[in-house]
């Protein structure tokens, strides 16, 4: 024991530092195009490297997306930090996320609002995606397995919708009319050699929609 430990605290703390200059690393480079202080400091305070398979954990800051299972991706992290800029989130917003994957983007989320309802199809990843959450610390994300293009009644309205995969024909009607009065929807739109972030805003009884910067998503699946 009094061998071993010494070696493996100075690990730790090489670990730890390695890690602190790859986050500021990142966040000088999403710096550039977010302005949104308190997204910064939510991307910031997650820790990525917790949402990533253990063999690209030395990746886990680079501003890159990463595969995961079930023929998934983990986004990268400006496109992240743009859709959660997006959405305008003050701290006490209700927010439905519609693609858990890695966990990634709800775990940011939750930095950002109150309350977090995220739904992943595949209940492999919505298991490692819990797992990952849970080692995180991130307490305030209510995850469940099912189809997002249906959203979730029972926990509507949203103040935000963020959907983390590509839709081709436009804003499933479930997720309109789950959509609160005020609120705002991000989701990219498009085929994939053309998709966009496209911004919807609830005012009144009509959907004003804004177009954003170009990406690239896996596509929505669902009734």
């Amino acid at each position: 024991m009094l061998g071993g430990a010494p070696g493996g605290y100075v690990e730790s703390m090489r670990r730890r530092a390695t890690r602190s200059a790859d986050a500021d690393g990142l966040l000088a480079e999403l710096a550039a195009h977010v302005r949104d202080e308190r997204v910064l400091a939510a991307i910031a305070a997650v820790p990525r490297d917790r949402f990533v398979p253990a063999s690209l954990r030395d990746r886990a800051w680079a501003n890159t997306s990463l595969p995961i299972a079930a023929g998934q991706t983990i986004s990268q992290p400006v496109v992240v930090a743009r859709m959660c800029e997006l959405l305008e989130l003050t701290g006490t917003e209700t927010v439905l996320d519609v693609g858990t994957g890695s966990g990634y983007h709800a775990a940011v989320l939750a930095q950002l609002a109150a309350r977090v309802v995220s739904i992943e199809r595949h209940e492999e990843l919505a298991e490692a995606a819990r797992a990952s959450l849970a080692a995180a610390g991130v307490r305030t994300v209510e995850l469940h397995v099912g189809d997002g293009t249906l959203g979730r009644p029972e926990a509507a309205p949203f103040d935000a919708i963020n959907v983390a995969a590509a839709s081709r024909h436009g804003i499933p009607v479930a997720l309109e009319e789950q959509l609160a009065p005020g609120g705002r929807l991000v989701i990219p739109a498009g085929g994939p050699g053309g998709q966009r972030l496209v911004l919807a805003r609830r005012v009144g009884a009509e959907l004003l929609l804004e177009h954003y910067d170009r990406v690239r998503f896996v596509p929505l699946v669902g009734g």
